[in-house]
């Protein structure tokens, strides 16, 4: 087999050493493109969701548990709520975050280089009041202790909008900054009349609160208006007994105002994650609730800020193709591998034209580095004075036979075989000469030119 082998019309080796740097290049140079041009998605991310007993807190941890399953860790980060999570965004301290509707202006956002994933749910404003305090309208609110949360929330600012729009200035009453918790503890104990929050349902203090004795919910009748002279406000309806229907809780139906709480990312962040976190939103948020429907969320609408490219595709045409029949990985791999292919074909094709010549110059170079050698037999025989013939041409027929000794190695695919032969003829040429020079044989028996290097050019 090895003989058969070493008579091969293709010499892999030879191709494999000559085409080895160029496939070491073009490998570096993919691996760079797939690496700088479209790297891959980090393992960990930061989102920064509100405070303790928060809805906001209790998405964060099912977005922990949806987004570990594809093996990326989310780190949550506490916080004030919504405006402290835009200065995290801001300023770059986090990479994801929940943020109310109406926080922020579109060119800010932009500014900023924030992008939206979409709209997750509504978050109506509760005001949940001391029972014995008889308050349809928030005009009535003039002189009372009320908490609006810590500025970082956003609830401060909304509540002021609402207000304002009253007619009544926010120091006509007594305002506290109290976060949700100990402001519960605070109503509860009757030392405050009111507290608001923002949030969707699911938060465990709005449970709480909505089937405790001694506490009621503000009713916006006006809902419809306010949400006029405040568009990012949507007006939700609370179903009677959706709390509990066995007990009737909440007795009649309630007008709500809401915004929407949207996720808001950095624009760098990397747009596998985008589609991996907007995926997650549609099973987390995807489903009915008190105040949506069963596909109402996630959505591009009711969110002044810009969306995300892949988002908007997401919820045009649903997940990626390849994301649906494999894991998140395996997808993103063949996802960006039009990188390779586009640093393959830059590469590939003009060096296929540089490969096939360098390798028949590497077979070719065996034996045409050796006519270097014969040439120098050649021109030793060259006025060689005469006491000195006899020794010259000893010497150059033994140097003769050493070349042809080595010649008789060189393993050659049988493709360039007429090049050896070639040689070995030119070798036995010369050697005839140097006999015919020494007196063996007759000159004119040699019949060909004086140089093998010549008689091979003029072939």
């Amino acid at each position: 087999m090895s003989k058969i082998l070493a008579f091969s019309r293709f010499s892999v080796r030879d191709f494999l050493a000559t085409a080895g740097p160029t496939l070491l290049l073009v490998g570096a140079f993919c691996a760079l493109a797939y690496w700088l041009v479209d790297p891959a998605p980090p393992r960990q991310v930061s989102l920064s969701t509100g405070q303790d007993n928060s809805a906001y807190e209790e998405f964060g941890k099912k977005y922990v548990a949806t987004l570990a399953k594809h093996g990326i860790k989310v780190t949550l980060q506490p916080s004030l709520g919504s405006q402290d999570n835009l200065q995290r965004l801001n300023s770059g301290k986090t990479d994801i975050a929940f943020v109310q509707s109406g926080s922020t202006e579109h060119e800010d956002a932009e500014r900023h280089g924030l992008i939206s994933l979409g709209s997750l749910f509504t978050e109506p404003v509760w005001l949940f009041m001391r029972e014995d305090k008889a308050v349809t309208e928030l005009a009535q609110l003039k002189g009372m202790k009320i908490n609006l949360g810590p500025e970082g929330t956003g609830v401060p600012g909304l509540f002021r909008q609402l207000l304002s729009v009253n007619g009544v200035e926010a120091n006509e009453l007594t305002v506290s900054d109290l976060q949700n918790t100990p402001a519960t503890v605070e109503l509860l104990e009757g030392r405050i009349d009111g507290l608001v929050f923002s949030s969707a349902p699911e938060a465990p203090l709005i449970q709480m609160l909505l089937q405790t004795p001694g506490i009621k919910l503000f009713d916006f009748s006006q809902a419809e208006a306010y949400t006029r002279r405040l568009p990012f406000l949507t007006h939700v309806v609370l179903p009677r007994g959706i709390v509990d229907l066995g007990q009737n809780i909440p007795a009649q139906d309630y007008h709500l105002i809401a915004p929407t709480a949207t996720l808001v990312a950095r624009e760098d962040l990397h747009p596998a994650l985008v589609d991996l976190f907007v995926q997650a939103a549609a099973r987390i948020h995807g489903g009915t609730g008190w105040f949506q429907q069963q596909g109402q969320f996630p959505s591009a609408r009711y969110t002044e800020i810009p969306v995300a490219p892949e988002a908007l595709k997401f919820y045009k045409d649903g997940a990626p193709v390849l994301q649906r029949y494999m894991s998140f990985w395996l997808a993103n791999f063949f996802d960006r591998m039009w990188v390779l292919v586009v640093a393959l074909g830059a590469l590939i094709l003009p060096l296929s034209r540089v490969v096939p010549p360098l390798y028949v110059w590497r077979i070719r170079s065996r034996v045409y580095r050796w006519y270097g050698q014969l040439r120098t037999v050649e021109q030793a025989l060259e006025d060689v004075p005469p006491e000195q013939r006899a020794q010259v041409y000893a010497a150059q027929l033994k140097r003769l036979d050493q070349i042809e000794e080595m010649v008789n190695q060189i393993s050659i695919p049988l493709s360039f075989a007429d090049g050896l032969y070639g040689l070995r003829s030119h070798i036995n040429f010369v050697r005839k000469r140097i006999l015919s020079l020494m007196g063996e044989h007759p000159a004119a028996e040699v019949g060909e030119p004086a140089s093998a290097i010549n008689s091979l050019n003029n072939a």
